[in-house]
């Protein structure tokens, strides 16, 4: 069980190993393309995609499980073929299948923030710039009601008890 985590932590990280290797450069995709397909469809020389970047989940499925049959394949003259290594296998497909998972995620993670980083920064300008006249108008506003009340000492009024004796109710 041991054997079996790490092998599926390792295959988590060869995955996006993996995934980072064909976001730079596709060249044995392209390969393989131009040896399968007649030249109408071929692809572009803009098109990115490989084996397993820019694949539907099917297609990569296949692609890794493809690769890991032709590696159990040239070690099953080391290790003999039992349920141990079978389940190995498919934790070797799994791990590498979430492995490009999280590559995918973690790239377009860095690309929305790079996108929005000059946005955000614009954004923060803005908060802290309406924060400062904030502040300049509340303390306006306590300097003029300081002003106001000492420039304007408030009429003498007269209480409820004499207001009602003026008018001949008390």
């Amino acid at each position: 069980m041991t054997l079996e985590i790490i092998i599926f932590i390792a295959s988590i990280l060869f995955g996006i190993v993996v995934y980072w290797r064909e976001s730079q450069g596709n060249k044995i995709y392209r390969f393989f393309n131009k040896l399968m397909n007649s030249e109408e469809l071929q692809m572009k020389p803009t098109d990115k995609k490989g084996f397993v970047f820019k694949q539907n989940l099917i297609l990569r499925l296949v692609y890794i499980a493809a690769f890991f049959l032709v590696g159990i394949i040239i070690t099953q003259f080391l290790i003999p073929i039992n349920y141990t290594a079978i389940s190995l296998f498919a934790s070797m497909i799994v791990g590498t299948l979430i492995g490009t998972y999280i590559a995918g995620a973690i790239f377009k993670s860095s690309e929305i923030i790079e996108e929005q980083t000059e946005s955000i920064e614009e954004k923060f300008e803005e908060v802290i710039e309406k924060g400062k006249d904030f502040i300049e108008d509340l303390q306006t506003k306590k300097v003029e009601e300081v002003k106001a009340s000492k420039e304007e000492p408030k009429a003498e009024t007269k209480s409820a008890r004499e207001r009602l004796k003026d008018k001949g109710l008390l």
